[in-house]
């Protein structure tokens, strides 16, 4: 896309996103038409986010074979056991598993696996444990593509195995009875973002359409159900694609209304937050890190029985213990970065660097992962954090940024050094790994020249996408509640920023760390914040600051202001 570029802005690039002058209007209001161009909206038809819209399932290879499994457990009253994953993405989607399924006539029991002593996904070891359950199907969400071994340990014991997942496959495909992933080769199904949770609801909708042919009567309505899809799929950090924005807008609206699970309202409520005014972006940064912090420091299945929770008190409880939870990963989290720092000082990487690879002796390895997003974030490298492991083993989480393609860069490294890595899997943005303790210096070398070789031009420059300026008879109240209520806004089609000098009336510091402000633009006062400004390096007195900004609403005491709320910000 054409790009433009002005002045940086606290070291970043500003970048404005281009808008194409020959489109029709795709919005009555042209602040919306602006946004949504620059977006690569071409027709105001791209924005219906009903459900009529939404893909077939019957494009998703496999699902036949699978419906098949399902409707065999239910008419022979098989056991069928969920293995899910131990983050947002698998909680939801193990919850969803467990209501979709149950509400149709199977008998569905559910196994998550505890980071530190299984790992992640369907491994020999998860697979014994659940033997003792004797299942005759296991299920898994959210994993399951590359577990080869713990398939073939089902398959030996004689249990079926369907495996539903969204993560690359390496080469090869376990031999499962069923697989369905859209990202599979062969698979024909239009959206490769699809989220975990989202390709478990596809497969409720197959079954629901072949009980339906079969004459079953109550079936459930599946849309009491968009609320976890919703969630998954902004705090898993896929693509917001067309199919996925219609699964985010119809799960938001069920949560302004109230219609979603107990334990989702419960999150909200222990973050402060309202569920009636709730945004895309609260399940990026309210719901999906309290749940998190249940399969980052202790078990996913707190996170689970939350979602499943069907009284209030339940909810409440449960919630709580994720808030608590949440707290002491931000403790730990803080700590570990206070160590990065001390050893790369203020975070500076070399210009000839291109990946960084950080370790420390006693990281939390539930909370690498975090570690790895904020180093990222500073540094504007993809980044490894590792911990220690068993057996000698380090245990990775690595995050990049556009532009850098993590999960093949992974790939490169194990061809060309085939004995380096024991063992990873991911995406584009996020993968894990596992490796010998004295590989450590190599994956340093190989992971720099992976990032050197797989990096787009310009990726590794610090920017700021924004929409340009605001004019000021555009900076109101109403804009910023259109702005919320449009969109959804998320990955790969991002909120809003726009960029803007003010002078600067008034100012005071909060907690230590923020900064609350006046600001003049024409005749107009308008109130603005910005968060975790370097306030060493602040000046006392400036007549003008100029930064990168939402437009927000401000909500205290049952009163709505506007406000702008910064994301860079420097004086001039």
């Amino acid at each position: 896309m054409p790009e433009s570029v002005s002045n940086a802005i606290a070291g970043f690039d500003i970048r404005t996103r281009a808008v194409p002058t020959d489109l029709t209007s795709l919005h009555a209001n042209p602040l919306l038409h602006r946004l949504y161009a620059a977006r690569g909206i071409r027709s105001s038809d791209q924005l219906d986010t009903s459900l009529a819209g939404l893909l077939p399932w019957q494009s998703l290879k496999g699902i036949d074979q699978a419906i098949d499994l399902l409707i065999n457990a239910r008419t022979e009253h098989q056991r069928v056991l969920i293995i899910g994953d131990y983050d947002t993405d698998g909680a939801t989607a193990t919850a969803l598993a467990v209501l979709g399924l149950r509400s149709m006539g199977l008998s569905v029991d559910f196994l998550l696996p505890n980071r530190f002593e299984y790992g992640y996904g369907l491994s020999p070891e998860i697979v014994d444990l659940a033997l003792t359950k004797a299942p005759d199907l296991i299920i898994t969400v959210d994993n399951g593509i590359a577990s080869f071994d713990g398939v073939a340990r089902a398959k030996a014991a004689g249990v079926r195995v369907l495996i539903t997942d969204h993560h690359l496959p390496a080469e090869g495909l376990p031999q499962a009875d069923a697989i369905i992933n859209p990202n599979q080769p062969g698979c024909a199904f239009a959206s490769k973002a699809a989220c975990g949770c989202t390709v478990f609801y596809y497969l409720l909708i197959a079954l629901r359409a072949r009980l339906r042919a079969e004459q079953v009567a109550d079936l459930p309505n599946l849309g009491q159900w968009l609320d976890l899809v919703a969630v998954a799929t902004v705090a898993d950090v896929v693509p917001l694609d067309a199919n996925n924005r219609r699964l985010v807008q119809q799960g938001l609206q069920r949560i302004r209304k109230g219609q979603c699970r107990l334990g989702i309202k419960a999150l909200f409520s222990v973050a402060g937050r309202s569920w009636q005014t709730a945004r895309a972006a609260d399940f990026g940064f309210v719901v999906g890190p309290r749940l998190n912090a249940a399969g980052r420091l202790d078990d996913m299945t707190i996170g689970v029985a939350l979602l499943l929770a069907d009284n209030e008190l339940e909810a409440t409880t449960l919630a709580q213990q994720l808030q608590d939870l949440n707290m002491e990963r931000r403790q730990i989290e803080a700590s570990m970065l206070h160590d990065v720092e001390v050893k790369m000082g203020r975070l500076v990487l070399d210009s000839t660097q291109h990946g960084c690879v950080i370790y420390g002796d006693d990281w939390h390895e539930g909370v690498i992962g975090i570690l790895a997003s904020r180093v990222k974030d500073r540094i504007h490298r993809p980044v490894i954090a590792l911990a220690p492991g068993d057996n000698g083993l380090l245990k990775g989480s690595a995050r990049s940024v556009v532009g850098v393609h993590l999960r093949d860069s992974l790939d490169w490294i194990s061809k060309q050094q085939p004995q380096l890595l024991e063992k990873f899997g991911g995406h584009a943005m996020a993968a894990g790994l596992t490796l010998k303790a004295e590989n450590l210096d190599a994956l340093r070398h190989w992971f720099d020249l992976a990032i050197a070789h797989f990096s787009e031009p310009d990726a590794l420059t610090a920017h700021l996408w924004t929409d340009g300026g605001l004019p000021a008879e555009w900076l109101t109240l109403d804009n910023a509640l259109m702005l919320e209520s449009a969109g959804p806004w998320g990955q790969a089609f991002p909120e809003p920023y726009f960029v803007g000098t003010w002078t600067l009336v008034a100012q005071k510091i909060l907690a230590e760390k923020h900064l609350k402000m006046t600001l003049l633009c024409g005749q107009q006062q308008i109130q603005a914040i910005a968060f975790n400004v370097d306030l060493d390096q602040w000046p006392t007195q400036r007549s003008q600051v100029r930064g990168v900004y939402q437009l927000s609403c401000n909500r205290f005491r049952g009163e709505e202001s506007l406000q702008l709320m910064f994301n860079r910000l420097e004086p001039v």
